[in-house]
């Protein structure tokens, strides 16, 4: 099964791949992030994440897509984020892909038995459950393995 993890951003999207097996083998796929460029017209960048996105599900072909579900962000940036969720719903409804969504507690808890855990602690637990001598940069790829981790502990 491969699950593709996506933690939304508008100025930068965070991909992260994992290919499993029963019972229990679990590989790293591909993990990065897509980046919209700083001052370039609000469409154009959206029309990044579109382009990009698309390139990244259908090179991986997931079986399974995994999103962290959307809360408030700071103000500013909440409906740019939104606008970015909204592409990337359409990229993964093109591909007919099956979505699951978690909030950041949900993934917190499914990785390291605690709800509130700091960030690095989550970081921590993605590189020992992937068998990676060191976390996952940048920190969007590497939430966006967490989240797709979740998805698996959780089948």
């Amino acid at each position: 099964m491969r699950i593709l993890g996506i933690d939304p951003g508008f100025a930068k999207l965070g991909f992260g791949a994992i290919y499993c097996e029963e019972p229990a083998s679990i590989s790293v796929g591909d993990f990065g992030v897509i980046q919209t460029p700083k001052g370039e017209e609000i469409g154009m960048r959206l029309r990044t994440i579109y382009e990009d996105l698309h390139t990244v599900v259908g090179e991986i072909k997931p079986d399974l897509v995994v999103i962290e579900k959307f809360f408030f962000y700071r103000m500013a940036n909440t409906i740019l984020v939104a606008q970015a969720r909204g592409v990337i719903m359409l990229v993964l409804a093109q591909f007919e892909v099956p979505i699951r969504e978690f909030t950041p507690g949900q993934v917190k808890l499914a990785l390291t038995g605690y709800g509130n855990a700091e960030k690095y602690e989550v970081q921590e637990a993605v590189a020992q459950e992937l068998g990676l001598e060191v976390i996952p940069k940048p920190d969007d790829a590497a939430d966006a393995l967490a989240l797709a981790l979740t998805a698996w502990f959780q089948r």
